[in-house]
């Protein structure tokens, strides 16, 4: 699915992360990221872009993003060395 978030939705940085993640996803959103839905969990997803991994909660009251976690996406098997 794309998710797509106005400009000004505010994204809450629940752990700290420095200010050029938080701003990368904030464009990834604004522009419309393909999301994948957390199968567990309602209104959380797991977005990839540029071998970075964002997981987000939106908020279905306030429409807040709630930025939870980021990691460095695993490089597939046929990259390895």
């Amino acid at each position: 699915m794309v998710l797509r978030v106005d400009e000004t939705t505010r994204i809450e940085d629940l752990r700290h992360h420095p200010a050029e993640v938080v701003e990368k996803l904030r464009l990834l959103l604004a522009s419309g990221a393909v999301a994948h839905e957390d199968p567990n969990r309602d209104s959380f997803y797991e977005i990839e872009s540029n071998g970075r991994v964002f997981y987000i909660c939106v908020s279905p009251i306030t429409g807040k993003v709630l930025l939870l976690g980021t990691w460095l996406a695993p490089v597939p098997q046929s990259y390895a060395a």
